[in-house]
């Protein structure tokens, strides 16, 4: 009895055929051998290959007429077989050393940023130390702010101070004013009475010139009582008007000098405040200029930082949008390959069914070789093809496949053959 051996590997398949050949000759190159080996990839159907025309009328076929006219029949139709199998062999190969060329040339290759890397610490220490002075400055400007606030209360403290003693000069200046009217008055009122004491004196001088003249020309004697003497009257009356003037003006000048002392006196203190004043405010004004020039230069920084992050901010998210057209670059043709596989995986099946039927051609082939008697239940049946996706490392990805092949001599399992693809 003859047995049947079908092997499955990782890249081929083969059919080995074994046992005796009733002495006919062998169907491989016309030559006295014992063997028939048919090979074809698994991974692809080549370059535009059908095996149609490998099963037309196979189905159908009968035997019938003579033994070695089918025989013959068989023989040519396995050759062709095997031609077309070696066509696809070279076609698959030819299309895996492609898909591996294409997968070298569409992986992402690694770049090497090595040389990037001190750049970068650089750029970091950098935009640290920036960090830092900018922080600093920051305080800076805090402290700056809070003086000037400090120096702005004080100013206004000292403007209201210099504000109450120009109110008190203007006061004191009413009263000097007054005092100064006053003066006048009084000094009118002296040149008043010192004209009226030169008009009294020259009236007295006349009339006593007149009196002199008349005591000289007459002489008489009159018998009366005791006489007071005008002169020394008057001389009483101009004595007490005197001391009276004398007086008044001594008490004017105490008092003037007493008020143009106090007013001095206040004048100074007021100068010496205002003066004091002004040399704050002048200081003021020369710190809160230094401070705006200073906060013009701090603002000119921060509107160049931030012109510096806004430009950072930019490159980045277009490198960012390229790295992410990549990626959707890449996605897609990851779909594009899934679906090459798929497609690829429906037509290695097509083909394995191709090949179910030639199996089945090749068993009626070898049972007229063996006997042409009543045929045996001797079947090559696949009974399993399970295919299995395991995902290396995306968007890679390996296809496995499992192949179980049982032999069966009348309802038997003779042999039963797994092999992973």
């Amino acid at each position: 009895m003859a047995s049947f051996y079908r092997g499955f590997t990782s890249s081929p398949m083969s059919c080995r055929k074994t046992g005796s050949s009733r002495g006919s000759r062998s169907v491989y190159g016309g030559a006295d051998g014992r063997s028939v080996r048919v090979s074809y990839a698994s991974n692809g159907l080549g370059a535009g290959f059908d095996l149609g025309c490998a099963l037309e009328g196979g189905s159908s076929m009968g035997i019938y007429g003579s033994d070695k006219q089918t025989m013959q029949n068989l023989n040519d139709r396995l050759c062709s077989y095997l031609q077309k199998v070696r066509a696809l062999e070279s076609a698959n190969a030819q299309l895996e050393c492609q898909i591996r060329e294409w997968m070298a040339k569409q992986a992402p290759c690694a770049r090497d940023y090595s040389k990037y890397e001190l750049i970068i610490e650089d750029l970091r220490r950098k935009i640290y130390c920036a960090s830092l002075d900018n922080a600093r400055l920051m305080l800076q400007i805090d402290n700056a702010r809070l003086a000037a606030e400090d120096f702005k209360i004080k100013y206004e403290n000292e403007l209201a101070v210099r504000m109450s003693v120009e109110a008190d000069i203007m006061g004191l200046r009413k009263v000097l004013d007054d005092l100064t009217m006053a003066r006048s008055d009084l000094e009118m009122r002296v040149e008043g009475l010192k004209e009226e004491l030169l008009y009294l004196r020259k009236n007295h001088e006349e009339e006593m010139a007149a009196m002199s003249g008349q005591v000289s020309s007459v002489n008489v004697e009159v018998d009366a009582g005791f006489q007071q003497d005008m002169s020394k009257v008057l001389d009483q009356i101009r004595c007490q008007y005197e001391g009276i003037a004398e007086k008044n003006r001594r008490e004017m000048e105490v008092w003037y000098k007493a008020k143009f002392d106090e007013l001095n006196q206040q004048v100074a203190a007021s100068t010496e405040t205002l003066q004091t004043s002004h040399t704050e405010i002048n200081d003021l004004k020369r710190t809160l200029q230094t401070l705006q020039i200073e906060l013009q230069s701090q603002q000119s920084l921060k509107c160049a930082l931030e012109g510096q992050l806004s430009e950072t901010k930019n490159r980045y998210s277009q490198q960012l949008s390229h790295l992410q057209n990549m990626v959707y670059s890449l996605e897609n043709q990851l779909q594009e390959m899934r679906n090459d596989i798929e497609r690829q995986s429906n037509e290695y099946q097509i083909l394995l069914d191709i090949k179910t039927k030639l199996e089945l051609e090749i068993a009626e082939y070898r049972r007229l070789l063996d006997g042409g008697g009543a045929p045996r239940c001797g079947t090559v049946t696949v009974k399993e093809v399970v295919q299995q996706h395991e995902v290396v490392v995306k968007p890679r990805f390996v296809q496995r496949k499992v192949v179980v092949v049982e032999q069966i001599v009348d309802g038997k399992v003779v042999s039963r053959t797994e092999q992973a693809q």
